[in-house]
């Protein structure tokens, strides 16, 4: 019975320093993979690399972290870690092999890292939807439209579209086409339309505006007006010129012209 209950007792101390081991292990480790991450992303050494970047490494240390903890309390409960990670390798397989598309989208999203075609807060369209980048995951991107709206795309589809960055540049190019009527002064035109735009306090000096005759349509004249203005200022300037320009017209009573269609009635 003395042995039974000795042995009974080293069981159980056995037992009782493993779970305390358990739970050092399990609090410890995981409070130092949040203190390591958040560590990493506040460094003043990664200051200069992109917030994408230093978001993923951030969460693969904390991950990397997470699963080192696994084994170690697997190894104190005695369970073969080689077993352990024989079953992650073919867990991670089965999940690879049901997400192949998945996979196609954290390819897409390692190459937006790397390449950067766009970045946080970057106006981008990509052909179906226009909107400010907020968040770039592995998966998914997500916009913001201009009417508030969240818009998440797979990063595979994405890379595989054309996408125009409105964001990329400093100056951006507001194009303006006017239709004025045939017998109107070409060349009043053209200086009322400059003078508009000189007139526009966002409208950058250089390049200097410029004013052409695009197209000798079936009724009417079409001038095209390219200004330059910072990318921020972009729809400001492009609203205030059309009304700039319609009241500056009707100033020098230069017509608008509605569409026209001549008939002809011939008489047998």
């Amino acid at each position: 019975m003395t042995e039974f209950l000795n042995t009974l007792a080293q069981a159980s101390l056995d037992i009782v320093l493993r779970i305390l081991g358990v739970v050092l292990v399990l609090v410890i480790g995981l409070r130092l993979g949040k203190v390591l991450a958040k560590k990493f992303k506040e460094a003043k050494a990664n200051e200069k690399m992109d917030d994408t970047v230093r978001n993923l490494f951030s969460n693969l240390i904390r991950w990397a972290i997470n699963v080192l903890v696994i084994v170690t309390i697997c190894g104190l409960l005695n369970i073969p870690t080689a077993s352990i990670i024989a079953a992650i390798s073919a867990v991670g397989l089965a999940v690879g092999l049901a997400l192949q598309g998945g996979l196609s989208n954290i390819a897409g999203g390692i190459m937006i890292i790397l390449f950067r075609p766009f970045r946080i807060g970057d106006c981008i369209t990509n052909g179906a939807y226009t909107g400010t980048v907020v968040d770039i995951g592995l998966f998914y991107t997500t916009l913001t439209t201009p009417d508030n709206n969240s818009v998440v795309i797979p990063n595979g589809s994405l890379m595989n579209s054309s996408i125009l960055n409105y964001s990329r540049h400093d100056k951006r190019r507001v194009d303006l086409d006017f239709a004025v009527a045939y017998d109107a002064d070409m060349d009043l035109v053209r200086k009322v339309l400059l003078a508009t735009a000189a007139n526009h306090s966002l409208v950058l000096k250089d390049p200097s505006a410029e004013v052409m005759l695009v197209e000798q349509g079936a009724s009417a004249l079409k001038f095209r007006l390219r200004v330059w203005c910072e990318n921020a200022d972009y729809w400001t300037v492009l609203f205030d010129l059309n009304e700039d320009a319609k009241r500056a017209f009707d100033q020098f009573k230069i017509q608008i012209p509605f569409d026209q269609l001549d008939v002809h009635v011939v008489e047998k």
